[in-house]
This record gives C-alpha cells, structure tokens and sequence, in this order.
C-alpha cells in the first residue's frame, strides 16, 4: 500500500516544482487505501479462508506436539530404567539401547516439527501475500474507473506513511475523497454482510512457537 503512493508522490512534487500554476488546475482526490482495504467483502472472505486454514495447521501442530511429549515422557523413564541395580547386564543392555532408539526418535520428531510449523508459516504468509496483491489489483481498477468518471489526474492515499511511519499525507479535505464511492462499488452484490469490521485473530504459527 506504501508503494502505491511512493510511485504517485514524486509525481506530486515533480509538478509543484516545475508547474505551481499546471498543479493548481490539475484536478486531485483521495482515498484511504487502509479502509478500502479491510472492508472489501473479498479481503473478508480471503482472512475467513486464511483463518479455516489457520485453525486446522495449529490444530495438527498440537497433536505433533503433543506425541512428543508423551515420547520425551517415556525416553524420561526408560533412561530412569537403565541404572536399575536389580537388573542383569543384558537386560541393563537392552533398556539403554531402548534409550538410544527412542532419543533417536525424539529428535527425528523434533526435526519433523521444526519442519512443519516452518513449512505452515510459509504458507500462511504466501496465502496472506496472494490475497493481499488480488485485492490491491482490484482496489486500484475501481479507483482508476472512479478517477477517470470524475476527471481526476491524481489519486492520493490518506492512510500512507513515509520511512519514519508518519503520515505522508498531513492535510486534507473530504470534498474531493472518493474511498466511501469506490468502497460501494467493490461491494456491490457482495455475499456477505460489508458493515462487520474484518477481525485477524494472532496466529501462533505466524509469531513462533517454541517446541517442548
């Protein structure tokens, strides 16, 4: 979304340079890219997809999770078992190879976690990625469409910020703001209700997990 004013702003500047007088006739709206883009009925149906595919990632990471805290807890007591003084020497033997093999088996399963909840985050993040570019694509088609209806040369997003996370934008009216016009027209026929805020629940798989 940056990038959508980073590549209209040079623009802005270059004119007022070159042309104060060309700028002042030139017709400029705005939109706030942020609001647009959170309640697009799209944006909606994708985070309820994405959260589907979320809850059922996080779902199958637990159970991993979970089978290798019941391996840790029986490598606990065959380790606990090996030093037994009552047993004979085969037997002390066998329960420390049987130690071995289940520490094996541990860290296969420790390797195998790393691996999915990697491989999950990855996918989580290329879904959210996908989703973003579609609605962005979308977004910029109607406020092109909404532009040119209304003889706009520029449009400006409010809800851009600069390096330093500052609004790039630090005034402007609502006479020429066409974010409520274009939201309607992305909702238009939408199947879902466009009045209810879209949430994002944390997903752990996004933040990190620790395994045991």
């Amino acid at each position: 979304m940056k990038n959508f004013l980073h590549k209209i702003l040079p623009a802005v500047l270059l004119m007022t340079v070159l042309s104060g007088s060309a700028l002042a006739q030139t017709k400029i709206a705005t939109v706030d890219l942020h609001k647009l883009f959170d309640n697009y009925y799209k944006t909606k149906l994708a985070k309820a997809d994405i959260e589907a595919r979320k809850a059922q990632l996080e779902k199958d990471d637990k159970a991993y999770l979970d089978d290798y805290k019941k391996a840790s807890d029986e490598y606990q007591q065959l380790l606990g078992q090996e030093n037994d003084p009552v047993i004979s020497s085969d037997e002390r033997d066998r329960r420390k190879q049987a130690a071995a093999d289940k520490l094996k088996e541990l860290q296969d399963r420790k390797t195998a976690i790393d691996q999915y909840e990697r491989t999950a985050q990855s996918t989580l993040a290329e879904l959210l990625q996908r989703m973003r570019d579609k609605v962005l694509v979308d977004i910029k088609d109607h406020v092109n469409t909404a532009a040119k209806a209304g003889g706009y040369a520029l449009v400006i997003d409010i809800s851009a910020q600069g390096i330093t996370s500052t609004d790039i934008v630090l005034y402007h009216s609502d006479e020429n703001d066409l974010t409520d016009e274009v939201l309607k027209q992305l909702n238009a026929g939408a199947p879902v209700d466009t009045t209810t805020p879209a949430v994002t629940v944390p997903s752990p798989l996004l933040m990190g997990t620790n395994s045991p």
